[in-house]
């Protein structure tokens, strides 16, 4: 398969700059592998599809707020810096992308909230948008986290033309958000309200929480025809002893998998055994998945509509199947369902 073969018209007003006024009522379209069928739904008829035994996977990372604004020495220009990667907690070294890039060379001073009390020093150039900050800060380490949360902004996707709202502090989180370490949220996670997961659970649905630290990479564009030459970016993974058990016993028992969201569909298709089970693992992935692919893990997944040409809708029609998944985005844009990161969700099983 090619990149081409990704592309679709999406209208610009089908792109959510808002969440939905409540978290489980976006709109949900259920796509059935089997019998290739359609169906338009809310969020929380969601539990309609799943019964006692079945196991929900949920990527329970934590979005930091990784968007910083400051002023560079002697010229006072407004640089504006994503954090993305923390290299060395005891010398403050961070990977981070810095816009307007070409204004910054090494050796530069950035200065960071109203009275300057927070410094970086620009000592590598790691990519061509990319650069490697040292911040210089006399506090501890938990008082320099703590000024980074205090100056940074919530990192909502660059699609989003509007400014940062308060709410969005809250909406672009999962509510079951534990582990700081991402620079984007799982999105398919932001529909599950806590009522939600309550009237799963009361069902018989086991959670199952994994960690993948969703980083830019997921969204970087695929710029080669041949989708076998493209590089994923890394990105960290932690699955316990208690989340693969939880998976392999509802796979012995013929009892449903549901990925929630591509992050976690990378994550439990990064560590299968030779017997196509699960096994735990605490470390780094670049998988990258593509049609054709042979899904180990889930028989089901949860998943926001996604943008043309993207690794994340790549990775939906290889699950889903190219043409049926092609169908469906035509029937969403027809039906107005709203794209990206603050919008609607599909279901496939």
């Amino acid at each position: 398969m090619k990149l081409s073969h990704f592309n679709f018209d999406l209208p610009a007003d089908l792109l959510a700059e808002y969440p939905s006024e409540n978290r489980d009522e976006a709109r949900l379209m259920v796509l059935n592998r089997k019998e290739q069928t359609i169906e338009h739904k809310l969020f929380k008829d969601l539990i309609d599809y799943f019964d006692e035994g079945d196991v929900m996977v949920l990527n329970n990372t934590k979005v930091f707020p990784a968007r910083l604004f400051g002023n560079k020495e002697k010229t006072g220009a407004r640089i504006e810096v994503f954090l993305l990667r923390e290299l060395n907690e005891e010398q403050r070294l961070w990977d981070v992308l810095v816009d307007p890039a070409r204004k910054i060379r090494i050796g530069n001073k950035l200065y960071f909230g109203e009275d300057e009390s927070l410094v970086a020093e620009v000592i590598d150039n790691t990519t061509s948008r990319g650069r490697t900050l040292r911040f210089l800060y006399d506090g501890s380490y938990k008082e320099f986290r703590t000024k980074l949360n205090e100056l940074g902004q919530t990192p909502l996707p660059k699609y989003i033309k509007r400014d940062v709202e308060p709410e969005d502090q809250e909406r672009y989180q999962t509510i079951y958000a534990k582990e700081e370490g991402a620079v984007a949220a799982p999105t398919a996670g932001l529909h599950f309200s806590k009522h939600l997961l309550k009237r799963l659970e009361i069902k018989g649905v086991d959670l199952a929480e994994i960690t993948l630290h969703v980083g830019l990479g997921t969204f970087s564009p695929v710029e080669v025809e041949d989708l076998s030459k493209h590089k994923m970016d890394s990105e960290e993974i932690f699955i316990s002893d208690e989340a693969a058990h939880m998976v392999n016993s509802a796979q012995t028992k013929k009892s449903r998998v549901c990925a929630v969201g591509t992050t976690v569909m990378r994550a439990l298709e990064s560590s299968v055994s030779s017997e196509h089970t699960l096994n735990p693992y605490e470390g780094w992935t670049n998988k990258f998945i593509f049609p054709p692919y042979e899904f180990s893990i889930a028989d089901s997944m949860i998943t926001n509509f996604h943008t043309p040409k993207s690794t994340l809708l790549m990775m939906v029609s290889a699950f889903a199947g190219h043409e049926f998944i092609k169908k469906a985005y035509d029937e969403a844009v027809k039906e107005k369902y709203k794209f990206y990161s603050y919008g609607d969700a599909m279901l496939i099983i």
